[in-house]
């Protein structure tokens, strides 16, 4: 019988073997795999967790404190009666998320506040005229006062130009130590030069981080909301009279909520009369605006 078997059925013999070696294989390597999984998502006596009360205390001091690291934080800890290892602390701040950028935040806003005085800043903003050219405006702000010191504009932005811009707004000796600007590339190595040779530090800001340079951009958003959103402007002659007229409201009558509601120029407050008067209202920008003051008596 098995004899004409396997002459009709020459496999017969692996219908026998009712699983393959290659199969156990496989299964073994699989239950290799669901074992570790298992044993991994399993709970490890010993070494307690880190509670959510200090996670969140490590991330406020690192936060708050962006040059510290684990042992300043560690100590820290110990020093509120917290029974944690320096290399636990340590571990949790390498995994902590977004805490390197934030630090650097931190670090970048303290610069800006610590050397207000001696920072000032530079940038573009475009406007398009009313027969659709592109007018580029040019200006320099210092940080201190938030004043203009230089506004200009131009249908071609060139380097030679950007530097004369510079050359008049910065004269020497010049006051200030570090000049913020973006990476446009109209902002070229002939600018970087030119402040390095003036004493001054070239800062450029990160790729597409306009808040490093709010100051200035703080600056554009005025003007714009303040004039460009209500005239169109009919050349460059006619914007820069606009932008002249509007640097002279803003920094002699306007005030400013990060200056705690005085001007750049610092405007003086005016004694209230004795007697019973209406304030003046005295038009600015062909009365966009308007300076509020007490008549003189007759």
């Amino acid at each position: 019988m098995w004899i004409v078997l396997r002459r009709l059925w020459e496999g017969w013999s692996e219908a026998l073997i009712i699983v393959k070696p290659e199969t156990v294989v496989s299964w073994h390597r699989a239950g290799f795999r669901r074992f570790w999984r298992w044993r991994s998502q399993r709970r490890r006596p010993g070494r307690q967790q880190v509670n959510a009360q200090i996670r969140q205390l490590i991330q406020r001091m690192k936060a708050e404190n962006p040059t510290w690291g684990a042992p300043r934080i560690h100590g820290e800890l110990l020093q509120l009666g917290f029974e944690i290892s320096e290399p636990t602390v340590s571990r949790y701040l390498h995994n902590l998320n977004g805490c390197r950028d934030e630090g650097r935040a931190k670090r970048w806003l303290a610069f800006l506040n610590n050397h207000r005085e001696v920072i000032a800043a530079f940038d573009f903003f475009t406007v398009p005229s009313l027969t659709f050219r592109t007018l580029y405006c040019f200006f320099v702000i210092e940080h201190s006062r938030r004043r203009i010191l230089h506004f200009n504009v131009t249908e071609y932005p060139a380097s030679d130009w950007i530097v004369q811009q510079l050359r008049e707004a910065l004269p020497l000796p010049c006051p200030y130590r570090y000049v913020l600007f973006d990476r446009d590339t109209k902002f070229g190595s002939d600018v970087a030069e030119f402040l390095q040779a003036s004493a001054m530090k070239p800062i450029r800001t990160s790729v597409r981080s306009p808040w490093q340079n709010g100051v200035a951009e703080r600056w554009v958003g005025s003007v714009r909301r303040e004039v460009l959103d209500h005239v169109i402007p009919l050349n460059d002659q006619h914007l820069r009279r606009l932008g002249r007229e509007y640097i002279a409201y803003y920094q002699e009558d306007r005030t400013h909520i990060g200056l705690e509601k005085t001007t750049p120029a610092g405007r003086p407050v005016e004694p209230r009369p004795t007697e019973p008067r209406q304030p003046r209202a005295l038009p600015r920008i062909g009365g966009l605006h308007h300076r509020y003051t007490w008549p003189t008596a007759a």
